[in-house]
């Protein structure tokens, strides 16, 4: 084990993952920053088992004297052409903080980029985010040369009050995905809807079949527009979290991905999907309806969420840094 500056000792990641002790982790830290969203043993399981993951490069655990986890960093670095971005996120014990870990955490991601950015040949960027309201981290984000380059908000609507019938074009119909049978055309249709988003990275369909294995999914809430022609044509992949949703005392449904094929757009098929999801989450008894959107979106897609009522809860700020 190598000792670092905090007296926390880094656990290698070739030993048994003890998912309960992270998701725990990740909770209490959760917990002391005010933050509304938690995690389960199950979700951080199926995280850590993403084809696109690995952990012994993707990982770092540090430990007490006592073997107590006390701080998780990951990273995600994700094939990319012109660049190499790798994502960042931690979590860190409140008692640990502020005492040299975390300088630790960006110095083991930084040596992942570079070495990655080497071996492809192309500049790295390192990539981490937080909530406009966390000013710890944001200060803690800047302290290492990081600066904001993008805003999304975190939206909700009510889902007791009443909500529009959708309305299709002639010839279109709705139905949830068929399974792994359409996976490879929905992930087609997904990256022909995202291709002209910021920051767009293809999904995979290795990546999409994982997402069929994820506790949370529920096949009647992925839903698929079908053009006259046949050809999946838009889509609202909507999610909810159950443990979540009990653990908080709350009844949230997630319209987790909404989008819109080239050639299939302007003809109002975002809006009657994106009502025909709030209709779905209704139907499994959720009261509320939550989404993340980019501020800055050139589709359109926040006029869309305000238009049938979500309203801004927070935001939350992504950072960069150019490492050369």
């Amino acid at each position: 084990m190598t000792v670092l500056t905090s007296s926390l000792q880094v656990r290698p990641t070739t030993e048994a993952i003890n998912y309960a002790a992270i998701a725990a982790l990740i909770n209490c830290c959760k917990t002391a920053d005010n933050l509304e969203d938690f995690t389960s043993a199950a979700e951080v399981e199926h995280e850590f088992n993403s084809p696109d993951f690995d952990l012994e490069r993707d990982l770092r655990l540090w430990v007490d004297a006592q073997g107590e986890l006390g701080a998780i960093a990951q990273c995600w670095v994700p094939e990319r052409d012109k660049t190499v971005d790798a994502h960042l996120w931690f979590s860190i014990l409140p008692q640990h903080r502020g005492i040299g870990l975390e300088a630790d955490i960006f110095a083991w991601v930084e040596t992942r980029l570079q070495g990655e950015a080497m071996v492809r040949g192309v500049p790295g960027r390192l990539r981490c985010g937080t909530r406009s309201d966390q000013v710890e981290r944001l200060a803690l984000l800047q302290a290492h040369q990081m600066t904001p380059d993008r805003e999304f908000y975190r939206m909700a609507r009510s889902l007791l009050t009443d909500i529009p019938a959708p309305e299709f074009p002639a010839g279109f119909t709705v139905r949830p995905l068929q399974g792994e049978t359409e996976v490879t055309a929905w992930v087609e249709l997904f990256n022909q809807s995202f291709i002209d988003h910021w920051n767009f990275i293809p999904l995979t369909v290795s990546d999409r079949l994982h997402w069929l294995q994820d506790s949370c999914y529920q096949p009647e809430l992925d839903l698929v527009a079908i053009s006259p022609d046949g050809t999946l044509a838009a889509f609202c992949y909507n999610l909810i979290n159950h443990p979540e949703n009990q653990l908080m005392g709350r009844l949230e449904g997630w319209i987790g991905d909404l989008g819109t094929r080239r050639g299939f757009r302007r003809l109002g098929l975002g809006r009657a999907m994106l009502l025909t999801g709030l209709h779905a989450l209704r139907s499994q008894g959720m009261e509320t309806a939550v989404l993340g959107v980019d501020a800055q979106n050139p589709s359109g897609a926040l006029k869309l969420y305000q238009s049938v009522g979500f309203q801004h809860r927070y935001s939350f700020i992504s950072f960069v840094k150019a490492m050369g």
